[in-house]
């Protein structure tokens, strides 16, 4: 198994077995702590072969430095099944994660983490920031 595209944006949507992603960022900045986002999603592609047929668990979560969940909803957790045709060298899926509302409750560094089997297997860094009024965004 091969997770090939995993990136938080703005907006991703699977059309004619093409994944389309617009807005793609690992920043967020406000002038006020916590920081509410109030949408964006998660856009992945995996990549399958022969040998991960089988039942899968796919696990998000979002976490602060300190490895703490940001909000009681995480970690997100649901059952990946994976069916493969006969003679099928390799299949791709896309799975598109929507969030509405993320609350960051204060600037510093998150990951977003990515487990399938209760292994990681992407961590993706996203800097929540907290500008004066009249500073540049960082």
């Amino acid at each position: 198994m091969d997770l090939q595209v995993a990136t938080l944006c703005d907006f991703a949507a699977e059309y004619q077995g093409k994944m389309c992603i617009s807005g793609t960022f690992d920043a967020l900045a406000a002038k006020a702590t916590p920081i509410v986002h109030p949408q964006c999603s998660l856009a992945m592609r995996f990549c399958f072969t022969p040998e991960d047929d089988g039942d899968h668990e796919l696990q998000i979560s979002i976490i602060d430095e300190d490895g703490k969940a940001i909000n009681d909803k995480m970690p997100i957790k649901g059952a990946m099944p994976v069916k493969m045709p006969d003679n099928v060298a390799f299949m791709t899926r896309h799975l598109i994660v929507g969030f509405q509302g993320l609350t960051f409750p204060r600037a510093g560094v998150y990951s977003v983490d990515i487990l399938v089997d209760g292994e990681l297997i992407q961590r993706l860094p996203l800097r929540i920031v907290k500008v004066d009024e009249g500073s540049p965004q960082g």
